[in-house]
Protein backbone atom coordinates (compact mmCIF):
# COMPACT_ATOMS: atom_id res chain seq x y z
CA UNK A 1 0.00 0.00 0.00
CA UNK A 2 1.32 3.31 -1.00
CA UNK A 3 0.96 6.14 1.58
CA UNK A 4 -0.55 9.76 1.32
CA UNK A 5 1.16 12.75 2.55
CA UNK A 6 -0.65 15.48 3.14
CA UNK A 7 -0.62 18.52 1.25
CA UNK A 8 -0.64 20.54 4.58
CA UNK A 9 1.65 19.90 7.79
CA UNK A 10 0.60 21.69 11.05
CA UNK A 11 2.94 25.08 11.83
CA UNK A 12 5.71 23.93 14.37
CA UNK A 13 4.92 25.11 17.91
CA UNK A 14 7.58 25.77 20.53
CA UNK A 15 7.92 25.99 24.41
CA UNK A 16 10.17 27.13 26.83
CA UNK A 17 13.64 26.67 26.24
CA UNK A 18 12.72 25.13 23.04
CA UNK A 19 14.78 25.72 19.45
CA UNK A 20 11.60 27.77 19.07
CA UNK A 21 10.42 27.60 15.00
CA UNK A 22 13.38 25.12 14.50
CA UNK A 23 14.68 24.47 11.67
CA UNK A 24 16.38 21.46 11.01
CA UNK A 25 19.24 19.75 9.10
CA UNK A 26 18.69 15.64 8.76
CA UNK A 27 21.71 13.79 8.29
CA UNK A 28 21.09 10.53 6.85
CA UNK A 29 23.41 7.45 6.23
CA UNK A 30 23.63 5.34 3.52
CA UNK A 31 25.74 2.16 2.89
CA UNK A 32 26.91 1.17 -0.61
CA UNK A 33 23.78 -0.33 -2.18
CA UNK A 34 25.85 -3.82 -2.59
CA UNK A 35 26.00 -4.72 0.67
CA UNK A 36 22.70 -2.67 2.69
CA UNK A 37 20.07 -4.31 3.94
CA UNK A 38 22.18 -7.54 4.54
CA UNK A 39 19.09 -9.31 6.99
CA UNK A 40 17.01 -8.95 3.99
CA UNK A 41 18.70 -11.25 1.83
CA UNK A 42 17.10 -14.30 2.53
CA UNK A 43 13.83 -12.76 1.67
CA UNK A 44 14.39 -10.46 -1.47
CA UNK A 45 17.26 -12.27 -3.25
CA UNK A 46 18.97 -10.06 -5.48
CA UNK A 47 16.71 -7.40 -4.86
CA UNK A 48 18.10 -6.24 -2.00
CA UNK A 49 20.06 -3.16 -3.30
CA UNK A 50 17.17 -1.90 -5.15
CA UNK A 51 15.00 -2.11 -2.66
CA UNK A 52 17.29 -0.60 -0.44
CA UNK A 53 17.98 2.36 -2.81
CA UNK A 54 14.06 2.50 -2.53
CA UNK A 55 13.80 2.59 1.17
CA UNK A 56 16.50 5.51 1.49
CA UNK A 57 14.11 7.35 -1.64
CA UNK A 58 11.23 7.64 0.40
CA UNK A 59 13.12 8.13 3.84
CA UNK A 60 14.78 11.43 1.68
CA UNK A 61 11.68 12.28 -0.01
CA UNK A 62 9.41 11.72 3.62
CA UNK A 63 11.61 14.35 5.34
CA UNK A 64 12.19 16.65 2.50
CA UNK A 65 8.44 16.92 2.91
CA UNK A 66 8.83 18.12 6.72
CA UNK A 67 7.91 21.78 7.20
CA UNK A 68 10.37 21.93 10.24
CA UNK A 69 13.21 20.11 7.81
CA UNK A 70 15.32 22.95 5.76
CA UNK A 71 17.68 20.01 4.14
CA UNK A 72 18.75 16.83 4.33
CA UNK A 73 22.44 15.66 3.66
CA UNK A 74 22.96 12.21 2.88
CA UNK A 75 26.92 10.44 3.57
CA UNK A 76 27.37 7.66 0.98
CA UNK A 77 30.38 6.13 -1.26
CA UNK A 78 27.57 5.03 -3.76
CA UNK A 79 27.53 7.14 -6.74
CA UNK A 80 23.95 5.57 -8.21
CA UNK A 81 22.56 6.09 -5.11
CA UNK A 82 23.88 9.48 -4.20
CA UNK A 83 22.68 10.20 -8.03
CA UNK A 84 19.11 9.44 -7.24
CA UNK A 85 19.06 11.02 -3.75
CA UNK A 86 20.26 14.01 -5.61
CA UNK A 87 17.62 14.25 -7.51
CA UNK A 88 14.80 14.30 -4.67
CA UNK A 89 16.79 17.36 -3.39
CA UNK A 90 19.04 15.97 -0.90
CA UNK A 91 22.90 16.99 -0.40
CA UNK A 92 25.32 14.15 -1.12
CA UNK A 93 28.45 13.92 1.08
CA UNK A 94 31.23 11.21 0.29
CA UNK A 95 32.02 9.31 3.48
CA UNK A 96 35.28 10.84 4.05
CA UNK A 97 36.41 9.35 7.21
CA UNK A 98 35.40 5.81 6.34
CA UNK A 99 35.34 4.26 9.88
CA UNK A 100 31.82 3.04 10.44
CA UNK A 101 28.54 4.41 10.93
CA UNK A 102 28.91 6.92 13.69
CA UNK A 103 31.94 8.75 12.06
CA UNK A 104 29.91 8.98 9.04
CA UNK A 105 27.03 11.13 10.82
CA UNK A 106 29.30 12.97 13.09
CA UNK A 107 30.89 14.02 9.42
CA UNK A 108 27.41 14.84 8.00
CA UNK A 109 26.46 16.84 10.98
CA UNK A 110 29.67 18.76 10.70
CA UNK A 111 29.16 19.19 6.66
CA UNK A 112 25.30 20.41 7.61
CA UNK A 113 26.22 22.92 9.80
CA UNK A 114 28.93 24.12 7.20
CA UNK A 115 26.23 25.52 4.81
CA UNK A 116 23.86 26.43 8.23
CA UNK A 117 25.80 27.18 11.23
CA UNK A 118 24.43 26.87 14.26
CA UNK A 119 21.65 24.69 12.81
CA UNK A 120 19.63 22.23 15.28
CA UNK A 121 20.57 18.10 13.83
CA UNK A 122 19.22 15.34 13.72
CA UNK A 123 20.46 11.95 12.21
CA UNK A 124 18.00 9.56 10.82
CA UNK A 125 17.84 6.14 9.53
CA UNK A 126 17.90 5.39 5.74
CA UNK A 127 15.13 2.48 5.80
CA UNK A 128 12.08 4.27 6.85
CA UNK A 129 10.13 3.26 4.19
CA UNK A 130 6.81 4.68 5.81
CA UNK A 131 7.76 8.19 6.77
CA UNK A 132 4.92 10.43 7.18
CA UNK A 133 6.26 14.20 7.20
CA UNK A 134 3.49 14.95 10.03
CA UNK A 135 4.88 12.63 12.25
CA UNK A 136 8.53 13.21 11.59
CA UNK A 137 7.40 17.27 12.40
CA UNK A 138 6.22 15.88 15.86
CA UNK A 139 8.89 14.13 16.53
CA UNK A 140 11.03 17.18 15.76
CA UNK A 141 8.80 19.64 17.62
CA UNK A 142 9.13 17.02 21.04
CA UNK A 143 13.35 16.97 20.37
CA UNK A 144 13.36 20.93 19.90
CA UNK A 145 13.20 21.41 23.52
CA UNK A 146 16.16 19.29 24.31
CA UNK A 147 19.68 19.75 24.03
CA UNK A 148 19.77 15.98 22.52
CA UNK A 149 17.07 13.98 22.29
CA UNK A 150 16.42 10.23 20.50
CA UNK A 151 13.73 8.62 19.10
CA UNK A 152 13.94 4.44 19.72
CA UNK A 153 12.85 1.78 17.02
CA UNK A 154 9.79 -0.13 16.89
CA UNK A 155 11.67 -2.85 18.77
CA UNK A 156 12.46 -0.58 21.83
CA UNK A 157 16.21 -1.48 20.99
CA UNK A 158 17.81 -0.07 18.28
CA UNK A 159 17.35 4.26 17.18
CA UNK A 160 15.73 5.56 14.55
CA UNK A 161 16.39 9.48 14.78
CA UNK A 162 18.97 11.22 17.20
CA UNK A 163 18.59 15.26 17.68
CA UNK A 164 21.17 18.00 18.45
CA UNK A 165 20.42 20.97 19.07
CA UNK A 166 22.22 24.08 17.78
CA UNK A 167 25.78 24.45 18.81
CA UNK A 168 25.75 20.85 20.64
CA UNK A 169 27.60 17.65 19.36
CA UNK A 170 25.27 14.90 18.47
CA UNK A 171 27.19 12.16 19.79
CA UNK A 172 25.99 9.54 17.85
CA UNK A 173 26.35 5.70 19.36
CA UNK A 174 24.22 3.90 16.64
CA UNK A 175 24.38 0.49 16.08
CA UNK A 176 23.06 -2.31 17.89
CA UNK A 177 21.31 -1.41 21.10
CA UNK A 178 21.81 2.10 20.78
CA UNK A 179 18.95 3.11 23.07
CA UNK A 180 20.31 2.15 26.06
CA UNK A 181 24.02 3.90 25.31
CA UNK A 182 22.24 7.20 23.52
CA UNK A 183 19.95 6.99 27.45
CA UNK A 184 23.36 7.20 28.98
CA UNK A 185 25.06 9.48 27.15
CA UNK A 186 22.45 12.20 28.33
CA UNK A 187 19.84 12.35 25.15
CA UNK A 188 16.53 12.63 26.76
CA UNK A 189 14.20 9.83 25.34
CA UNK A 190 10.99 11.15 23.11
CA UNK A 191 8.47 9.32 24.48
CA UNK A 192 5.42 9.90 21.85
CA UNK A 193 2.94 7.58 20.67
CA UNK A 194 1.06 7.90 16.95
CA UNK A 195 4.51 8.34 15.14
CA UNK A 196 5.00 4.96 14.09
CA UNK A 197 6.16 5.19 10.85
CA UNK A 198 9.10 7.28 12.31
CA UNK A 199 10.23 4.03 14.06
CA UNK A 200 9.75 1.15 11.96
CA UNK A 201 13.10 0.81 10.44
CA UNK A 202 13.27 -2.28 8.01
CA UNK A 203 15.91 -5.12 8.74
CA UNK A 204 14.25 -8.24 8.38
CA UNK A 205 11.01 -9.77 6.78
CA UNK A 206 8.78 -9.32 9.40
CA UNK A 207 9.54 -5.35 8.94
CA UNK A 208 9.02 -5.18 5.69
CA UNK A 209 5.44 -6.55 6.21
CA UNK A 210 4.53 -3.87 9.07
CA UNK A 211 6.16 -0.85 7.04
CA UNK A 212 4.36 -2.35 3.67
CA UNK A 213 0.75 -2.55 6.34
CA UNK A 214 1.68 0.95 7.69
CA UNK A 215 1.58 2.01 3.84
CA UNK A 216 5.04 3.29 2.30
CA UNK A 217 6.48 6.36 -0.01
CA UNK A 218 5.70 5.16 -3.96
CA UNK A 219 9.31 4.41 -4.71
CA UNK A 220 9.54 1.08 -1.99
CA UNK A 221 5.79 0.54 -3.33
CA UNK A 222 6.67 0.86 -7.16
CA UNK A 223 9.70 -1.74 -6.27
CA UNK A 224 7.92 -3.95 -3.90
CA UNK A 225 5.22 -4.55 -6.56
CA UNK A 226 7.75 -5.68 -9.06
CA UNK A 227 8.88 -8.46 -6.85
CA UNK A 228 5.66 -9.94 -5.91
CA UNK A 229 2.80 -11.93 -8.59
CA UNK A 230 0.47 -14.42 -8.12
CA UNK A 231 1.14 -18.22 -9.70
CA UNK A 232 -1.15 -18.83 -12.89
CA UNK A 233 -0.25 -21.91 -14.42
CA UNK A 234 2.51 -24.61 -13.29
CA UNK A 235 3.33 -28.19 -14.98
CA UNK A 236 5.30 -30.65 -12.79
CA UNK A 237 6.71 -32.35 -15.47
CA UNK A 238 8.18 -29.49 -17.21
CA UNK A 239 9.00 -27.73 -13.96
CA UNK A 240 7.83 -24.28 -15.81
CA UNK A 241 4.58 -22.08 -15.89
CA UNK A 242 3.89 -18.75 -15.47
CA UNK A 243 2.99 -16.08 -13.14
CA UNK A 244 0.51 -13.15 -12.88
CA UNK A 245 1.97 -9.81 -12.32
CA UNK A 246 -0.10 -7.83 -10.17
CA UNK A 247 -1.49 -5.59 -12.89
CA UNK A 248 -2.80 -9.12 -14.32
CA UNK A 249 0.22 -9.29 -16.88
CA UNK A 250 0.78 -13.25 -17.43
CA UNK A 251 4.60 -14.12 -17.70
CA UNK A 252 6.02 -17.30 -18.10
CA UNK A 253 8.66 -18.76 -16.08
CA UNK A 254 11.23 -21.96 -17.26
CA UNK A 255 12.69 -24.68 -15.25
CA UNK A 256 15.86 -22.63 -14.02
CA UNK A 257 13.67 -19.96 -12.58
CA UNK A 258 11.61 -22.53 -10.71
CA UNK A 259 14.86 -24.15 -9.35
CA UNK A 260 16.44 -21.12 -8.52
CA UNK A 261 13.97 -20.44 -6.20
CA UNK A 262 13.69 -24.06 -4.06
CA UNK A 263 10.60 -25.22 -4.60
CA UNK A 264 9.02 -28.69 -5.22
CA UNK A 265 5.91 -27.54 -5.79
CA UNK A 266 3.88 -24.59 -6.89
CA UNK A 267 0.08 -24.26 -6.81
CA UNK A 268 -2.15 -21.10 -8.93
CA UNK A 269 -3.26 -19.10 -6.47
CA UNK A 270 0.10 -18.85 -4.64
CA UNK A 271 1.92 -15.25 -3.94
CA UNK A 272 5.03 -15.70 -5.04
CA UNK A 273 7.91 -13.76 -5.06
CA UNK A 274 9.68 -13.09 -8.29
CA UNK A 275 13.15 -11.82 -9.56
CA UNK A 276 13.79 -10.76 -13.16
CA UNK A 277 15.72 -9.30 -15.70
CA UNK A 278 14.59 -6.97 -18.92
CA UNK A 279 11.83 -5.13 -19.19
CA UNK A 280 8.31 -5.10 -21.58
CA UNK A 281 8.16 -6.98 -24.44
CA UNK A 282 11.94 -8.03 -23.20
CA UNK A 283 10.91 -9.20 -19.46
CA UNK A 284 12.19 -12.57 -18.04
CA UNK A 285 11.79 -14.66 -14.60
CA UNK A 286 14.91 -15.63 -13.06
CA UNK A 287 13.55 -17.24 -9.87
CA UNK A 288 10.10 -17.44 -8.90
CA UNK A 289 9.80 -19.12 -5.13
CA UNK A 290 7.04 -18.65 -2.31
CA UNK A 291 6.53 -14.42 -0.96
CA UNK A 292 7.72 -14.39 2.27
CA UNK A 293 6.93 -10.81 3.09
Amino acid sequence: MTRPWPKDVPERTGGKGSVTNAVWSLVVPLKPLAVAKSRLARAVGASRPGLALAFAQDTVAGALACAAVADVVVVTDDAAAGAELARLGARIVPDVPAAGLNAALDHGARAARAGRPGAAVAALNADLPALRPPELQRVLENASVFPRAFLADAAGIGTTLLSAAPDVELAPSFGGPSRSRHSASGAVEIALAGVDSVRRDVDTAADLRTALTLGVGRHTARYSARMQATAYTYDSQTRSGSVLLDDGTPVPFEAPAFDAGGLRLLRPGQRVRIETDGTGASLRITLVTLQTF
